[in-house]
């Protein structure tokens, strides 16, 4: 009964969670991440395929990214893919290997992305409110259809609230993450 609509509720809000958490991932740094190129795909025999599916991306110091293709030939289209990606990242091609130096963050450029971090964040939490909306929507249908009690509604409406303020608490708790990995020159 309602108990599966706290479980539904938490797996929906946990994916909010994975998805504000992947697109804080995206955001660059000033440090060398290879998840930072997780999103950057490449012409692939026809088709678009994720950088890290045809080669093999490293970080061996703080500020480079070195991309190594398991075949040669795509390494143009390795680069014209970066050039292409909103990363702001000039790739450097030696003929085996591409190299990305991350360049370090201005203070204004640490701003701009400290207000993407919050807007990201932001979404994130709504869509955690919406699903408790809809929750609790459930929860009223049930008890409108008597299919559970006055308390139990309740009961249900207020577990909603701390599965809610649980992940509420988490995406802020990435946001404060995000932002002090920003500021950190």
């Amino acid at each position: 009964m309602y108990l599966d609509i706290h479980k539904e509720t938490e797996e929906r809000m946990e994916k909010s969670l994975k998805a504000c958490k992947d697109e804080l991932t995206s955001i660059r740094a000033g440090r060398a991440n290879p998840s930072l190129l997780d999103r950057v795909t490449v012409e692939y025999y026809g088709t678009q395929t994720p950088l890290n599916q045809v080669a093999n991306i490293s970080a061996p110091e703080p500020r480079m990214i070195v991309i190594q293709p398991w075949d040669a030939n795509i390494l143009g289209e390795i680069e014209k893919s970066i050039q292409k990606s909103d990363l702001g990242l000039n790739p450097t091609n030696d003929g085996k290997i591409i190299r990305l130096i991350i360049p370090q963050l201005t203070e204004e450029r640490r701003k701009e992305l400290i207000k993407v971090v919050k807007k990201v964040s932001e979404n994130a939490k709504i869509a955690v409110r919406n699903q408790r909306r809809d929750a609790n929507d459930a929860v009223k249908k049930m008890l409108k259809a008597n299919e559970i009690t006055e308390d139990e509604s309740k009961q249900a409406e207020e577990k909603i609230q701390k599965i809610t303020d649980k992940y509420i608490e988490e995406v802020d708790k990435l946001m404060t993450q995000k932002e002090k990995e920003l500021m950190e020159v």
